[in-house]
């Protein structure tokens, strides 16, 4: 079998830059009032074309991409649920989120073995609706956190991974006595905070790999925008029917939407899946997700979690109240093994 996350190791191995560095170098036409529609003409053909920039005033790939995720935002489509809000003028969506909040950001250990030690900036708010949302303090107020300036963001990234301007050594390496890994965008969920992401990533010179932590319910427009610019999609299958997502997660076309992401993601960058497997939920939705991992992503690195637990409204759900079993634990990962899926 292959090196799992192969694009990932090569970054950490300095074989390889961020996906996100290249961006800044592909020239990209960026004319000021264009319509959404002929920036995303002009994505096309610059994404096509790949051709470096001859100075360093020329617009970039990433700089067109920041224009496209700003002007989204007027009437946004950047998850599937496309409510068209006008965040521009303070109306929320689903989702609640005008600005990006950061609700917390440190060193993680919790995470897959080949991302520790990663530096997770956790977002407020979320497009789902979870009954038993882990992160339900942050996924439900999308105002819980604060808003940290781009220029800041942007130098604590450099400080990382000890890429930091002179004079602007405070490191946090020092601090924590570590060098993250990686940075993982995550929630709440970050969709909807794509803009202000993208923005970090133009003004930082950090040399670090960026990961997608998320539940993949990204429009096929927000996905254009990601390719080429995260190196890890840490994706959440949480579901293997689209009852299952409507009931618990109030979201709809649940399984064509995020199974298309999933196939997307695994052409653009590396895969690495997590299904929480939730208690009574082996027949109708782990063992399907497992099925159609082996089937259409098949590289893709798995993570079957068992550490399920009630919160927020689980109760109100009978099943929702008990923990995942022994037994259906062992009997998803002899399925997994018997499909040669590779879990970490």
């Amino acid at each position: 079998m292959s090196e799992a996350l192969p694009r990932y190791q090569s970054i950490l191995r300095g074989q390889a830059s961020p996906s996100f560095q290249s961006t800044k170098s592909i020239q990209a036409e960026l004319i000021p009032g264009a319509s959404l529609e002929a920036m995303w003409k002009a994505h096309s053909k610059a994404a096509r074309a790949r051709k470096e920039r001859s100075s360093p005033s020329d617009s970039s790939l990433l700089d067109l991409r920041i224009a496209i995720a700003e002007s989204m935002l007027s009437s946004c489509e950047l998850c599937e649920r496309r409510c068209r809000a006008d965040r521009t003028s303070g109306k929320r969506g689903r989702c609640g989120v005008l600005d990006a909040k950061i609700a917390s950001h440190f060193m993680h250990h919790g995470e897959e073995r080949p991302l520790v030690p990663s530096y997770t900036i956790f977002f407020a708010g979320c497009n789902f609706e979870c009954a038993f949302c882990q992160n339900c303090d942050i996924s439900t107020d999308p105002d819980s956190g604060r808003a940290y300036p781009v220029d800041l963001m942007a130098r604590r990234l450099e400080n990382l991974s000890e890429v930091g301007r002179a004079g602007f050594k405070v490191t946090l390496v020092r601090e924590w006595g570590e060098r993250a890994k990686n940075i993982n965008w995550v929630g709440g969920e970050p969709t909807p905070n794509l803009a202000y992401v993208l923005k970090v990533l133009r003004e930082t010179r950090s040399n670090l790999p960026q990961i997608w932590n998320s539940n993949m319910y990204m429009s096929e427009e927000a996905m254009r925008l990601l390719d080429g610019t995260v190196d890890v999609f840490l994706a959440d299958l949480k579901y293997g029917n689209d009852e299952c997502a409507s009931r618990l997660s109030k979201v709809d076309d649940y399984f064509r939407v995020v199974t298309r992401n999933h196939k997307l993601g695994a052409k653009h960058a590396d895969l690495l899946v997590r299904h929480l497997m939730l208690p009574g939920h082996l027949d109708c939705c782990t063992l399907p997700v497992l099925d159609w991992l082996s089937k259409n992503v098949p590289d893709a690195s798995v993570n079957i979690m068992d550490q399920y637990r009630p919160m927020h409204l689980a109760h109100e759900h009978p099943e929702l109240t008990a923990r995942v079993s022994h037994e259906e634990y062992q009997a998803a990962i002899r399925h997994a093994t018997d499909l040669g899926l590779r879990l970490l």
